[in-house]
């Protein structure tokens, strides 16, 4: 098959959100098999001459933000609302073509911005685009707009059904977890495609010890304090309180809980309301200020002193009580870096996770004495807490491995161009769970777009 031109589009890649850390390793896959990758966004840290930066396509963007407080916790829209969406999507679709002009794109990767609504105007031009090009498109859905209370009552139900996912025969829909397969299924009659989240199991993290040595001095602890991470965003579905809680109980003040990401997204409320919590139950809460970057991304060291590399190695307990996950990207780092973890059984973990085998402390919507207990007698034992974390990291190289995602991405870019993909051919010959295909097929004429 010949090298292809894919083009990345969503409000923001950028930082470490979990849309973002996706995207990169979907391109780091593509970029092993010789394609060339490009990214549009209203945000972006990549390299500027693979981009195409619009502001005006970040959920954040003010007309953006007017736009969703019009909408969304009402029934009904004014004449001037559905103008302002049409204008915005008029000036998007304009430089959606643009973006697939300039870099003779073949593909396009859709990420959640046709499966979550913050940027309705992107949606439909997005919808727009892909319908009269008839390129082909991956939509990789992570959370959709039923999933989530706040779009439960809006004004656009009409452009929900449109666009949020569009149907049409030139798009292939992947999704994280069997529960938004379903419902994908149930509620639009699109089928969908399963890829859970994933990393790479066959190589294991370098870390660079001089930058993980500087950033735990840049958030003050001293050498004998103790880091339980919450490597997440600070946002309410994250169920941070819990984490709070546990510190308080494990009644050591060496422990120090560290949140690695940063608050924003949905404000900074929630933010506001865990400092006063931690104080009021004297537990030492750590917020990272400093951007932390994408280890995926190379570019984006440009923009942030640190990565996520340099967060998880000195980590001695990780927390991940969340009340809901799409998949959980913090679960799967915590085991990269054979790190012991608390979780709480969010519904993907429980239906799609929980019965693959791994061994983690598990709680179930409240943090109880024994689960407390457990986490004092994994942090008291290096005999226990070795044998859960190499065991996690047997399960997860089975099942969420970078093979995983070559397998699946290889078939569907079979599929599109009708070329005899060469699954895996880059992998090293002694890599685990990986499946080797041959063809000695004459390849077909090359897929013509129809721009």
């Amino acid at each position: 098959m010949m090298n292809k031109n894919i083009g990345f589009v969503s409000t923001r890649f950028a930082g470490i959100d979990g849309v973002s850390l996706e995207a990169n390793k979907w391109a780091e896959i593509y970029k092993q098999h010789g394609h060339n990758c490009f990214w549009f966004a209203g945000k972006l840290d990549r390299n500027p001459k693979k981009c195409l930066l619009v502001p005006e396509a970040h959920f954040q963007h003010p007309k953006n933000q007017w736009i969703n407080e019009q909408v969304f916790g009402k029934k009904g829209r004014s004449h001037t609302v559905t103008e302002s969406i049409h204008a915005l999507r008029t000036l998007l679709k304009i430089k959606l073509q643009q973006f697939i002009d300039r870099f003779n794109i073949d593909l396009l990767i859709v990420e959640n911005a046709l499966t979550i609504p913050l940027h309705i105007p992107l949606g439909l031009s997005l919808a727009e685009t892909i319908a009269e090009s008839e390129i082909p498109t991956i939509a990789h859905h992570h959370d959709f707009y039923w999933e989530r209370n706040r779009f439960a009552v809006n004004a656009v139900n009409d452009y929900l059904r449109m666009a949020f996912p569009p149907k049409l025969a030139n798009i292939k829909h992947v999704v994280i977890h069997s529960e938004a397969q379903e419902q994908l299924a149930l509620r639009t009659g699109i089928s969908s495609s399963i890829i859970p989240n994933v990393l790479d199991f066959e190589n294991p993290p370098l870390m660079n010890t001089k930058s993980a040595d500087t950033f735990r001095k840049s958030i003050d602890l001293k050498p004998d304090d103790k880091i339980i991470l919450q490597p997440t965003r600070i946002i309410r579905r994250k169920g941070i309180e819990q984490a709070i809680a546990l510190v308080k109980e494990l009644r050591d003040p060496r422990y120090k809980l560290v949140i690695s990401h940063e608050a924003g997204d949905e404000g900074h409320e929630y933010a506001e309301w865990l400092n006063d919590y931690a104080l009021d139950h004297g537990v030492d809460l750590r917020m990272v200020k400093t951007q932390i970057a994408d280890p995926w991304n190379g570019n984006g060291k440009y923009h942030s002193q640190y990565t996520l590399w340099d967060i998880y190695p000195h980590a001695d307990f990780i927390t991940y009580p969340s009340i809901y996950e799409g998949f959980g990207n913090a679960f799967i780092e915590a085991v990269y870096f054979k790190k012991p973890l608390l979780i709480n059984r969010y519904p993907t973990f429980a239906r799609d996770i929980e019965h693959r085998g791994f061994d983690l402390v598990v709680m179930d919507g409240f943090l109880s004495r024994r689960t407390v207990y457990k986490v004092k007698e994994i942090l008291e034992s290096p005999k226990l807490r070795e044998k859960m974390v190499n065991t996690n990291y047997e399960v997860a190289s089975r099942y969420y491995s970078y093979g995983v995602l070559r397998n699946q991405l290889s078939a569907m870019m079979n599929e599109f161009f009708h070329g005899p993909e060469q699954y895996l051919s880059h992998t090293p010959l002694d890599s685990p769970n990986i499946i080797y295909l041959e063809t000695k097929k004459e390849p077909p004429p090359t897929h013509q777009k129809a721009l």
